[in-house]
């Protein structure tokens, strides 16, 4: 097949036709490209296709197989639910946006060499960047420029690595790394920002809240699982990342606790999901690389779901924060049955979509013999339930009366958020449509007793716990507040501190300099006064003292000679 019909080219040459059309033929061509890209996806055999040779280099567009092909499926599925969800927009930037940023995630995914998912990894953060600056504020502006900085990091690593690394093997294929020299470590490093590891997280719940209503559902569903992908194609085993990964499902439940802004508590609960997969691409086994797909498939399913929720809400009532919030179940009944089917399925109840994916995850770090892991798993799905299961729909439908009577959701909202949730329900009670998607053969029974009951008393427990804390008053109240993350230190601390080491470096190099000046002075000073009319080296030399000179040289060389 034509390079030019590559499904990541067909999405950008839509972005590049979108400014050129009527309106509705603008919002008409988001729907439309990702059912054609889909199709032309399900087309391609297995293999390597759309190869392009430049300056010496084989460059492979199209590497498909079944690890690419179930993240190329979900892209398109993603983008076309977005585009459905953001039928009312027409603002031309986030349309252009939009495609260009999925098409970019899909070429990513199909990428066969390491240029060309470089060139993919870039488009991504040019493009997702304007979702943020849509907003047209200037808080948006500042987080944008902080959310391209940290993205661009990334590709500059992944370029320092390839380098590196093509000088080192000779080669460029986008195959199993690992960590075995300096350019894996920058490319792994690169992949480590956009999968949002501990300490270099904070990019995501600073620009996700940030976007648009409908950027904010796009951005959730395309960076961090191209970067969960190259993970898995590039560093599957890497024991240390089922240590990482298990950090990750942990220490974003405190900081969703107490967060008051909804979409920040999803960007938090994004951050722990992400966890649960890279755990699946360290342990490294067909189980664990199928439960790693399976997972990145149903979250972006779920995750959008809950963004299309909270987005409707803010689309409405104009803020996502929950003390804002409450009673909402009354005029927005649909929306409200949407969101607990998100949190339903993100929480992994039985029937519903995280339990299919998230229970093999778990049992191949059970067979594997890490334990430790497996129970920072199950703590870290009981703080799932807490904060995304039940603080999302609890405080946004249920708790407190607000008093707002918003309208429901636009009728294009309500069907994108239909579909996903049926999506979501589908898979959870026929997982087999799922598994046979999957990268690796798969026998493996969700529904067993042993499964559902363990999950379920996690559940229940986890429910009386929240009760329990709500009605002691332990809970942590929904504020009006800033929570300060690990962001602190570039954000106010380096700011802060910038004009006084600046000062400092500026009184030091004026000392030096003074200094240097002071020493040269000196020393012209001294020549000058030795060599005046008169002084030492104006005056004429005997011929005995240069003699005595010379005879005092030469029985040094020759003392020097004899050492």
């Amino acid at each position: 097949m034509s390079t030019v019909f590559a499904p990541p080219f067909i999405f950008l040459f839509a972005a590049i036709l979108c400014p050129l059309l009527p309106t509705r033929w603008r919002a008409l061509l988001l729907l439309g490209v990702p059912v054609i890209a889909l199709i032309v996806i399900l087309g391609y055999a297995t293999g390597q296709h759309a190869i392009v040779n430049v300056v010496g280099f084989e460059l492979t567009f199209m590497r498909v197989d079944k690890l690419s092909l179930i993240f190329g499926i979900i892209f398109c599925i993603a983008a076309f639910l977005a585009g459905l969800y953001a039928w009312h927009v027409r603002d031309h930037i986030q349309q252009i946006a939009t495609l260009a940023y999925a098409g970019s995630a899909v070429g990513g995914v199909f990428a066969g060499d390491l240029i060309t998912l470089f060139l993919w990894w870039e488009g991504t953060a040019v493009a997702s960047v304007f979702l943020i600056w849509a907003r047209r504020t200037p808080a948006a502006y500042s987080t944008g420029m902080r959310y391209l900085i940290i993205q661009v990091l990334s590709g500059v690593l992944l370029l320092a690595g390839l380098l590196v690394h093509y000088h080192d093997t000779g080669s460029i294929a986008f195959e199993h790394l690992g960590l075995v020299s300096l350019g894996t470590w920058l490319i792994f490093l690169s992949f480590g920002i956009k999968c949002a590891f501990p300490f270099l997280h904070n990019w995501l719940q600073d620009a996700y809240p940030a976007a648009t209503i409908t950027g904010t559902v796009v951005l959730s569903a395309f960076t961090t699982k191209m970067a969960v992908y190259a993970l898995a194609r590039g560093y599957a085993g890497t024991e240390m990342l089922i240590y990482i990964g298990a950090i990750m499902t942990l220490f974003p439940i405190f900081f969703a606790e107490i967060e008051n802004d909804l979409r920040r508590v999803l960007a938090y609960s994004l951050n722990n999901q992400l966890g649960f997969m890279v755990v699946g691409v360290g342990i490294g086994t067909e189980m664990a690389l199928n439960g790693t797909a399976a997972h990145a498939f149903c979250h972006i399913l779920y995750k959008s779901l809950l963004f299309m929720s909270v987005g409707a809400v803010m689309y409405r009532t104009g803020t996502s924060k929950a003390s804002e919030l409450g009673g909402l179940y009354k005029s927005m009944p649909v929306t409200m049955v949407c969101c607990l089917i998100g949190a339903a399925s993100i929480s992994a109840f039985p029937l519903f979509s995280g339990f299919v994916s998230k229970s093999l995850i778990l049992d191949a770090s059970a067979s594997n013999g890490y334990y430790m892991v497996w129970l920072a798993l199950l703590i870290a799905s009981a703080g799932v339930l807490s904060h995304s299961g039940i603080k999302i729909p609890y405080f946004t439908f249920f708790a407190h009366d607000s008093g707002k009577r918003p309208a429901e959701a636009p009728v294009h909202m309500r069907i994108a958020m239909i579909l996903t949730a049926a999506l979501c329900v589908l898979i959870g009670v026929f997982p087999g449509l799922l598994y046979g998607l999957l990268p690796y053969d798969i026998e493996y029974q969700p529904y067993t007793v042993d499964h559902v009951l363990v999950q379920m008393q996690l559940l229940v427990f986890a429910l009386l716990a929240f009760v329990f804390l709500m009605k002691t008053g332990i809970h942590p109240p929904e504020v009006r507040a800033t929570n300060i993350d690990t962001d602190v230190v570039y954000r106010k601390f380096i700011p802060s501190v910038f004009p006084i080491v600046v000062s400092l470096i500026v009184a030091a190099n004026s000392a030096i300099r003074s200094a240097a000046l002071n020493v040269i002075g000196g020393g012209v000073g001294l020549v000058e006064r030795v060599s005046k009319p008169d002084a030492l080296l104006a005056r004429g030399w005997s011929v005995a003292s240069m003699m005595f000179v010379v005879i005092v040289v030469m029985c040094l060389v020759l003392i020097l000679n004899l050492w």
